[in-house]
């Protein structure tokens, strides 16, 4: 995990644009410079501690990249690149692979990525991977492309109306444009070149894999589930620094925990965050209940309203490609936590997603008699519904799929990369920390998303076959309790403020292109409007922070009395 920058087409250095990103790459910045191109390598060492700098050369070729490529061994055997490799990094047996195939060594990957390479051929690439779990930005203009892993390396940020209102609205957004002026995302999977001072895109590699057979018997799928599983977990911890997890009270990072337990000897290190909060919703018992009956070395940590204003600033510093996810708030503080005795964590994001555990996955396949609605975002009217409308509009599902199939396709292009995963990739590299997502792996992905529906839903349970496996290897995880949601309690601890919050929150670009003033007013003195007071504070810190230069202490000051 790293942080990665860039000029191609010019003699400009790349230095300007990879000193932002120190905090990605703590354990120190390499700079290459060549004909027309500079590559900055921001490093956090995870893998070949002593060789694996980059930007990496072999075969003719040079590469720069952000993230892990987890079949590296794998693809090293089965290449027979034995004598051939001069480091142990994962990076370096992808360069081997290009000299023979070219462009289709990309499809070999099996990680999270974002890289450039510029091949012995002559070709220049900037490739993400397709979940789009690691980031990638570029702007192109006079010929010149520059890219990095995060949009703050270009300079100040423009408060877009569109882009805010779906912020408030949606807590993310959805374009490829960016606050920052002619700053784009690669989109996940995206396969670009840089030719004759453009980029472009050449093709995109699916987060889904194409159909496979689908099961449908109940003990073959369990039995095929242990195995893909174990496999993902197995390559996943794949390091040569510590590794641990974070264990909610939820069955995604139960199974995590679970399969971790099984393939180390040591006890697994694992941290969850509580809230003692009227209206908080605390996992810590029965995240200690599966620590302690796997043996894991079970780390607590507390999130109270004190942390509240001290991190939410910071929260708005990290997520410069804005993010008003309240789940921020918990994960910056506990990649604190886990950063004094870990570098990598696994997670769970993407099992609701891949196995169907949305409680609006179950609710549209219920006929409307019965309260079925469509599995799309809910938007408060208060602030209309144009955020809505251009969600609707974003994605097209593939022929073929079946309703189900089409809620998960579209929670994969829309809410995963540009809400869960850039929550995860910021508010864990703030502090040197990576975070690893077994179950956004193809080989689980191939598996999960094509299975039969009724092993996805049955009745009133979503993640069906999970929650049967989980039954049988983590009893203590209670799969099948009534599953609690997760909160953070973020509306009580604003509620003091809000009539100061009101007057000071109209006073920012930010949060006027989202809504006018009298909108602001309602939402923070009616209390039926009380969930958009969040994101509306988070758009004022970060419109304070990335529009108009201010630190994250002084912008909350200007905002809140604290």
């Amino acid at each position: 995990m790293c942080g990665i920058a860039g000029v191609l087409g010019d003699e400009e250095s790349a230095e300007a644009l990879i000193q932002p990103l120190q905090h990605r790459g703590p354990n120190g910045v390499r700079i290459e410079q060549g004909p027309n191109r500079s590559l900055a390598h921001a490093r956090l060492s995870i893998i070949d501690l002593e060789g694996g700098w980059q930007p990496l050369s072999a075969a003719g070729s040079t590469i720069i990249g952000n993230g892990e490529i987890y079949n590296y061994i794998e693809l090293a055997r089965d290449y027979q690149l034995d004598g051939k490799l001069h480091t142990g990094s994962d990076f370096e047996p992808l360069l081997h692979i290009y000299a023979q195939e070219g462009e289709a060594a990309f499809d070999r990957l099996r990680g999270m990525y974002a890289f450039c390479l510029i091949g012995a051929d002559g070709r220049t690439w900037l490739v993400r991977d397709p979940f789009g779990i690691k980031p990638l930005y570029a702007h192109v203009a006079d010929g010149v492309a520059r890219f990095a892993s995060e949009p703050r390396v270009f300079g100040a940020a423009h408060a877009r109306p569109e882009l805010m209102r779906e912020v408030a609205s949606l807590n993310y957004a959805l374009a490829k444009e960016t606050a920052w002026p002619g700053v784009y995302r690669l989109e996940p999977g995206e396969i670009a070149e840089f030719v004759d001072g453009e980029l472009i895109p050449r093709r995109k590699r699916e987060a889904i894999p194409r159909p496979r057979a689908p099961i449908s018997d109940e003990a073959r799928a369990l039995d095929a589930l242990d195995a893909v599983l174990e496999d993902s977990v197995r390559v996943h911890q794949r390091s040569d620094v510590p590794y641990g997890l974070f264990l909610s009270g939820g069955i995604d990072s139960a199974a995590i925990a679970t399969l971790m337990a099984r393939l180390n000897e040591r006890p697994v290190i694992a941290y969850t965050c509580g809230f003692d909060a009227p209206g908080a919703r605390d996992e810590r018992a029965r995240a200690e209940a599966v620590a302690t009956a796997l043996k894991l070395d079970w780390r607590e940590t507390l999130f109270t309203e004190e942390d509240f204003w001290a991190i939410a600033p910071h929260v708005a510093w990290a997520m410069d490609d804005p993010v008003a996810d309240y789940a921020c708030l918990p994960t910056y503080k506990l990649a604190a936590a886990a950063k004094q005795s870990l570098t990598v964590v696994l997670t769970g994001e993407g099992g609701d997603e891949l196995f169907g555990g949305y409680g609006r996955y179950r609710r549209a396949l219920r006929p409307s008699w019965l309260g079925g609605r469509p599995a799309e975002p809910q938007v408060d009217s208060v602030l209309g519904g144009d955020a809505l409308n251009a969600w609707r509009r974003h994605v097209k599902t593939p022929a073929g799929l079946t309703p189900l199939q089409q809620a998960q396709y579209r929670d994969i292009a829309t809410w995963l990369p540009n809400d869960l995963l850039l929550k995860l990739d910021r508010c864990l590299m703030a502090h040197g920390l990576e975070g690893r997502t077994p179950f956004l792996d193809p080989e689980v992905a191939a598996f999960a998303f094509h299975l039969s529906d009724n092993l996805k839903v049955r009745g009133r349970f979503g993640k069906y076959l999970l929650r049967k496996w989980l039954e049988r290897r983590c009893p203590a995880a209670e799969p099948w309790a009534k599953k609690k949601g997760f909160t953070v309690p973020v509306a009580t601890w604003i509620a003091p403020r809000a009539g100061e919050l009101a007057q000071s929150l109209a006073g920012v670009e930010a949060v006027r292109a989202a809504c006018d003033a009298g909108t602001v007013r309602a939402i923070f003195t009616d209390d039926a409007h009380a969930a958009l007071r969040w994101p509306l504070l988070f758009l004022g810190l970060w419109g304070r922070i990335h529009t108009e230069g201010a630190t994250p202490a002084d912008a909350l000051a200007s905002l809140a009395r604290v």
